[in-house]
């Protein structure tokens, strides 16, 4: 093995200092000395006062200097110590060594070994604590900056994915350039080319006779409207005429332009204004009308249902429930939205509004199911108010047969007037009960709780009256 110079023999020609006070000079050179003697006994210690950290190490003097070293740094600390004994003019290399103390402390050192004729090895060392933190802190860093990058991969593949599916032709417009930023497959398609060619083009040349300047401040300005309005344009590759209905949004506090794009039908120009003539006939309609979500949420109601319900203004029902308005509640509603749900509609049913003093109304009710193509959004009810001669006793829900009532007039004069009242009272309940089975589907549960019966009730009726059979 090559002898290593080392760098005291550049001092050998000259003279040495006298080391007098050797413990000063050891603390100033080192953050710790340890001299550890042939058997491996800690004889003398010292610590800088410049390494707080490090605290008091006075205990470990006549103890073995391996039981305060882990495991792995115990083989390295005995292989390079027994590399110095055998050879005191091999120059070793600095080790580092893991400490533990009191079975909790850990702390790193690099120590260089040196042989002291007749004491054993001393040991000088700094402390790697400060550098230990330092790259667990890059560490962190690193492992904090890889997770963001992880949740930005994540988020643009959400966007991208969302996108691509999204049926609605869309393009992302940057408002000063006047450059498209992204655009998807509908909207290429609507414009008649790729998604890859509109991408960082100016998006009024994809528009005939529009310049760019005059064309970016009418979509800013549409965009900057109060109400929506949206900007006619005819696109240049296949003369398709669509309307771009922009918004504004800001994504890390620059300012966007995300454009809606729909295809303007030439044989029909009323588009916009059936939309404002549908507006105006919910608003205006004498007959009520309640949007709500798919679990009878009311989201919307015009005034003439604000007038049946006794409400003054839209927050008195919005986000309620419908059949808080009902009086059999949740078994008319029930009923209704199975039944819109079933067919996609409800002709007619017969109900009575609960307004919020109280007060019932008889109602017809009109439902349907409301869907299209981006998915569900809900019901749509029209209730139309019976006015007292609509609701006579001659036009009663419940309606005895002429067949019974002749039966009944059969038994006067065999009968007294109670079993007369009796017969009439039967015909009636099984009228009743027939009619709550039919408005139900033959769904018992919802029968029993629209007649204000027990189920098991009902079960006795409908065996008395034979509408079940015995075997049930």
């Amino acid at each position: 093995m090559t002898r290593q110079i080392r760098m005291s023999d550049s001092l050998s020609a000259g003279e040495l200092p006298d080391l007098g006070d050797v413990e000063n000079i050891l603390e100033q050179a080192s953050d710790i000395a340890v001299m550890v003697d042939d058997l491996g006994i800690v004889t003398g210690i010292s610590v800088s006062p410049e390494c707080p950290a490090l605290g008091s190490l006075d205990h470990w003097v006549g103890r073995e200097f391996t039981s305060f070293l882990t495991p792995d740094s115990n083989e390295k600390y005995v292989a390079r110590r027994k590399q110095l004994l055998s050879d005191s003019e091999i120059y070793t290399r600095p080790v580092e060594l893991n400490h533990t103390d009191n079975a909790v402390w850990e702390f790193p050192v690099r120590y260089t070994l040196h042989r002291v004729a007749g004491q054993g090895v001393l040991l000088l060392g700094r402390d790697m604590q400060p550098i230990a933190e330092v790259q667990q802190r890059l560490l962190r860093e690193q492992q904090a900056r890889e997770r963001d990058q992880q949740r930005l991969r994540s988020g643009e593949t959400y966007y991208r994915v969302v996108l691509e599916a999204a049926e609605t032709p869309m393009v992302l417009v940057e408002p000063e350039s006047g450059r498209i930023t992204d655009v998807n497959s509908a909207a290429a398609t609507l414009l008649g080319t790729l998604p890859d060619t509109l991408s960082g083009t100016a998006f009024a040349q994809a528009f005939e006779g529009r310049r760019r300047g005059e064309f970016m401040e009418s979509v800013k300005a549409a965009a900057k409207a109060d109400e929506a309005i949206g900007v006619e344009v005819m696109a240049r590759r296949n003369g398709r005429v669509v309307m771009l209905c922009p918004e504004f949004f800001r994504a890390s506090g620059d300012l966007m332009l995300l454009c809606r794009i729909t295809l303007v039908d030439e044989k029909d120009t009323t588009g916009p204004e059936l939309t404002h003539a549908l507006s105006a006939l919910f608003a205006a309609s004498t007959d009520a009308i309640v949007l709500t979500d798919s679990k009878g949420i009311i989201r919307d109601v015009n005034e003439a249902f604000l007038i049946l319900a006794d409400a003054a203004q839209l927050r008195d029902v919005k986000e309620q429930s419908m059949s808080e308005f009902l009086s059999r509640g949740v078994v008319d509603l029930k009923l209704i939205m199975e039944t819109a749900n079933k067919s996609g509609h409800m002709r007619s049913f017969a109900a009575q509004v609960k307004s919020v003093v109280g007060t019932r109304a008889p109602v017809q009710i009109s439902a349907a199911r409301l869907r299209q193509r981006g998915g569900d959004l809900g019901f749509g009810l029209i209730l139309r108010e019976e006015r007292p001669a609509e609701y006579s006793a001659g036009d009663s829900a419940v309606a005895v047969s002429d067949e019974a009532m002749k039966n009944v007039m059969d038994l006067v004069g065999t009968a007294s007037l109670k079993e007369l009242v009796s017969a009439t009272s039967d015909v009636v309940e099984k009228m009743c009960i027939e009619t709550a089975v039919q408005l139900t589907d033959n769904n018992r549960a919802a029968a029993a709780e629209m007649l204000g019966v027990s189920r098991q009730s009902l079960y006795v009726k409908l065996r008395k009256y034979g509408l079940i059979n015995s075997s049930e």
